[in-house]
């Protein structure tokens, strides 16, 4: 089997960890944002649901959450037919991301002394304001490192799409060592990994650098 080919199946796997990766960002972000909001409010019914919500999804293995979309639908309402597959691996990663993002969020606002949003107040901004104005950069500069450390963290996970089948990276690989005994795809698929979260530790590194400006 020739290097290009393999190569290139390697690339097709790569294109689907990225897909996964990219969706799971551009939902799991705003979500857990959402999420963190209802854990603070002050309705108590939204915020119990909410912190109930990221406490199964936080105790529970994203292995089984993924198994669970992919064929709770079916196994529930009887149809026998379940979601697409890569479809069920990427709202079972929205959940699960959103729900850790959502706890980062939360943990940056509350750090945010209480004496900042009065001297908003004694100045006559609105919580809009003061949110936007004054709180907002602090706290994502405060997120940064933890969510870095998630965002990177996604990228390895995706690897768990092949639980149900989805010709992610690793799985692409993993074919090739089981039906042509070759083991060189496998440390190829790890370069890969190497360098996107090289270039995610660099573009982190570069955007808390930006916000030194701010105090801790």
């Amino acid at each position: 089997m020739s290097f290009a080919y393999v190569t290139s199946k390697l690339l097709e796997g790569f294109g689907l960890t990225c897909l996964i990766f990219a969706i799971t960002l551009v939902f799991a972000l705003p979500l857990g944002l959402l999420v963190a909001f209802c854990s603070m409010g002050k309705h108590r019914a939204v915020r119990y649901a909410s912190k109930a919500f990221v406490w199964i999804i936080r105790s529970t293995p994203l292995m089984l959450q993924v198994i669970i979309v992919f064929y709770g639908p079916g196994l529930i309402w009887g149809t026998g037919s379940y979601l697409p597959r890569l479809t069920a691996v990427i709202v079972a990663f929205i959940i699960n991301y959103a729900a850790y993002f959502s706890e980062i969020y939360r943990g940056g606002i509350e750090s945010i002394s209480k004496g900042q949003y009065e001297a908003g107040q004694v100045l006559g901004m609105t919580k809009r304001q003061i949110f936007f104005r004054i709180t907002l950069l602090q706290v994502v500069k405060r997120i940064i490192p933890p969510m870095s450390n998630e965002i990177i963290t996604l990228v390895k996970d995706t690897s768990l799409a092949r639980i149900i089948a989805v010709k992610e990276l690793i799985m692409m690989a993993q074919e090739f060592i089981s039906a042509n005994a070759l083991i060189w795809p496998l440390f190829y698929s790890g370069v890969f990994y190497m360098v996107f979260c090289g270039g995610l530790t660099l573009f982190f590194g570069a955007i808390e650098k930006k916000l030194d400006y701010f105090s801790a």
